[in-house]
């Protein structure tokens, strides 16, 4: 098996890792433009490591403005095979309190105009979705925050929604009706290209407030939102240094990074050699 690497993509707050050694900065452009910014890429604990921030350096691109597919790209390029997404979220139920850690391991897409996948112009292929996280990932960051002994909530789903402004009432209402646990704006589309780029993905979700629901609660503000992400980065720091620490994953490969076989339609003669070239870092061994 080749070497595992550890992809972090930090959210709001997380703009950068402690503790890497040797670190390099990467400047990366991929057959779908330009990602966030720089890659960083060094060893935690002995384990290979590469982070992006999402939002860029200084978070300067809103949920709709970021290239989700480059980063997805960038990220496999640089041989990641196992992502871990950070991400402030929202929390729409009573159990979930501002503060708490948020494992999702299901989705509801409610963005909008956003690119989803890397096929198209020539390509079609059809990823199965069902369970859009890996389960092995999930269970390896599991332990880790058990060992942290921070609150934590597995198994939940996460609405993806478009922003930049927050929910209205009643539609933080319709997500609750709907059984949704958490509400945030960038996990969609990146778990839906991880899968197509054959990447294990999975969420951290770091509850900020009680989104617009909670009528005995104030509003979701920024300042407040910040106030709770200073102290949920700090978890999530001590989540993925323990990640590190658990590298290599045990088990097999996981079915994640063969999730395109069988779901390519298109003949492989019948695919412009454009498209072939800008899919070959995932699609090389089918054309």
């Amino acid at each position: 098996m080749s070497e595992q690497i550890l992809g972090v993509i930090g959210g709001s707050g997380l703009y950068e890792m402690e503790g890497l050694r040797n670190k390099e900065i990467v400047q990366i452009s991929t057959p779908f433009g330009e990602p966030s910014g720089p890659y960083v890429r060094g060893t935690l604990h002995d384990t290979p490591m590469v982070f992006l921030p999402r939002h860029g350096q200084g978070h300067t691109l809103m949920p709709s403005e970021i290239n989700y597919r480059a980063n997805i790209h960038g990220f496999r390029q640089l041989g990641v095979r196992t992502l871990l997404s950070i991400s402030a979220v929202g929390s729409l139920s009573q159990g979930i309190k501002p503060g708490d850690m948020v494992i999702p391991t299901q989705f509801i897409d409610r963005t909008r105009g956003r690119s989803s996948t890397f096929f198209g112009e020539g390509a079609v292929a059809h990823v199965q979705f069902g369970d859009p996280v890996c389960p092995r990932l999930v269970e390896a960051l599991a332990r880790v925050l058990a060992g942290l002994g921070v609150p934590t909530h597995r198994g939940k789903t996460y609405v993806a929604m478009e922003g930049p402004a927050f929910s209205t009432r009643a539609e933080s209402e319709l997500y609750r009706s709907w059984k949704a646990d958490v509400i945030g704006m960038t996990s969609l589309p990146e778990a839906k290209l991880a899968r197509e780029a054959e990447i294990c993905y999975a969420t951290l979700a770091l509850s900020t407030d009680y989104d617009c629901w909670h009528l005995t609660e104030d509003a979701v503000s920024v300042k407040a939102v910040l106030k709770v992400i200073a102290q949920n980065v700090s978890v999530a720091r001590q989540t993925i240094n323990g990640l590190a620490k658990a590298f290599p994953l045990p088990g097999e490969e996981c079915k994640c990074q063969t999730a395109l076989d069988g779901a390519l339609l298109t003949h492989p003669e019948q695919v412009p050699e454009s498209t072939r070239k800008k899919l070959s870092l995932l699609t090389g061994r089918f054309f």
